[in-house]
C-alpha cells in the first residue's frame, strides 16, 4: 500500500539577523547586517501508511511543530521533499487542506464570538460539505463529544475542555483522511483528556482516518500508538514499535516481593535489591539475563512469600532516560 504521508531528507533552516548591541547598533545592522541559521528540522525521512496513528514525540524545540506545519503547507520546507496523499503541501494548499484536519492545543480555528454551532455552519461552507454528510457527522460527533448542551454557546464562553472538543468537531466535519493533532490535551482536566483520547482512537480505527499526534503526555502515546517517530534537535533518532523501543531500552524490570512475615535483608541471585521495608521488597533485574519464573523459585525457597508482582518500565521513563543520557548513551 503506498504511503499517504511521505517526507525524504526534510529540512527547515529559520535565518535570522544578528543583531549589533549598543546606540548605533540599528545602523550598522542596516548597513551591514549579518546572519545566522537555526536548523528546526535536520533532514527527517519516514513514511505514514493509511491508517496509521503515530505519535511524533520529542523534547521542546525539537522541530515537532515544524514538521506538522510544512506536513500541513504553512511553512515551504528549506530543502528536501514531503508529499501528503501524492500533493506537496506548500504547492497545493487548497487541495491538502480538503484531505486534512489540524487540531492545536494553543490556537483555535473557532469563531470567537458565534456560538459553536454557527462555527461548525461556516465551516461546512467553506468546505462544500454536502448537507446531508455535515448532519451525519455533526451528529455523531454531538453524541461521542458530548457537545448537545453547549452548542449554541458564544466559543468565548466555553471552559478550555469544551473548546478542544468543538475544535476536534471542526477539524473533522469535512471527513479528512489525515489528522494532525498538536498538543490536543494541554492544560486539560483528567475527565476532559479521557473523553479526546477515546474520541481519537475511536475515530482512527473507525474510520481509518490517519492520525499523527504530537504530546509531552506519554502514558497518550503509549495508550494510543503502537508506532512512535522521536526526534531531538531536529533530527530522527527512533522510528519504530513502542514495544520494540520498551524491550530494547527497557530491559529492566522490578519483581515485588510482598512477605509474610518480616524480613531484614532480602537477597535474590541475579537482581538487584532496589529497595525494602520488611514486609516487601523490590528486586531490579535485566529480563535479557534472569527469568522471572527463576526468580519467583527463589523467594519462596528463601522466605514465605505472600505475593509478587512484576513492574514493567513505562515508556515515559523509557522516553526521558535517552532525553538525559542520548540516544546511543541509553542503548549502552
Amino acid at each position: 500500500m503506498p504511503a499517504i504521508i511521505e517526507t525524504g531528507d526534510l529540512r527547515k533552516v529559520f535565518r535570522t539577523v544578528k543583531r549589533v548591541p549598543g546606540p548605533l547598533g540599528a545602523l550598522r545592522t542596516l548597513f551591514s547586517a549579518s546572519y545566522e541559521d537555526r536548523v528546526a528540522v535536520a533532514g527527517i525521512t519516514m513514511a505514514l501508511e493509511p491508517g496509521e496513528l503515530v505519535g511524533y514525540i520529542g523534547p521542546n524545540g525539537a522541530g515537532k511543530s515544524t514538521t506538522i506545519k510544512m506536513l500541513t503547507g504553512i511553512l515551504v520546507p528549506t530543502s528536501g521533499t514531503v508529499r501528503v496523499a501524492g500533493l506537496v503541501p506548500s504547492e497545493r494548499r487548497q487541495e491538502n487542506a480538503r484531505n486534512i484536519g489540524v487540531v492545536f492545543g494553543q490556537r483555535s480555528q473557532l469563531y470567537w464570538d458565534l456560538p459553536l454551532i454557527e462555527s461548525f455552519e461556516l465551516l461546512r461552507a467553506i468546505y462544500g460539505i454536502p448537507r446531508d454528510r455535515y448532519r451525519r457527522n455533526l451528529d455523531e460527533f454531538v453524541t461521542i463529544l458530548e457537545m448537545d448542551e453547549f452548542l449554541r454557546t458564544p466559543v468565548r464562553q466555553l471552559s478550555l475542555g469544551q473548546r478542544m472538543r468543538g475544535d476536534f468537531a471542526a477539524a473533522l466535519l469535512h471527513d479528512p483522511a489525515i489528522v494532525y493533532l498538536d498538543e490536543p490535551t494541554i492544560g486539560l482536566d483528567v475527565v476532559a483528556k479521557d473523553a479526546i483520547t477515546e474520541f481519537i482512537a475511536r475515530i482512527n480505527s473507525e474510520r481509518g482516518t490517519t492520525i499523527i499526534l504530537t504530546t509531552h503526555d506519554l502514558a497518550e502515546v503509549e495508550r494510543l500508538c503502537r508506532r512512535i517517530v522521536l526526534i531531538d534537535h531536529g533530527k530522527l533518532i527512533y522510528d519504530g514499535g513502542v514495544e520494540r523501543i520498551k524491550s530494547e531500552y527497557g530491559r529492566f524490570r522490578t519483581l515485588v516481593v510482598h512477605f509474610s512475615e518480616p524480613v531484614a535483608d532480602p537477597r535474590l541471585d541475579g537482581a538487584e535489591l532496589a529497595g525494602a521495608d520488611g514486609s516487601s521488597a523490590r528486586f531490579r533485574f535485566d529480563r535479557n539475563r534472569q527469568r522471572i519464573d527463576q526468580l519467583v523459585r527463589q523467594a519462596s525457597e528463601r522466605y514465605r512469600v505472600e505475593d509478587v508482582n512484576i513492574e514493567e518500565p513505562d515508556l515515559e521513563s523509557i522516553i526521558r532516560r535517552i532525553y538525559v543520557e542520548g540516544y546511543e548513551e541509553a542503548a549502552r
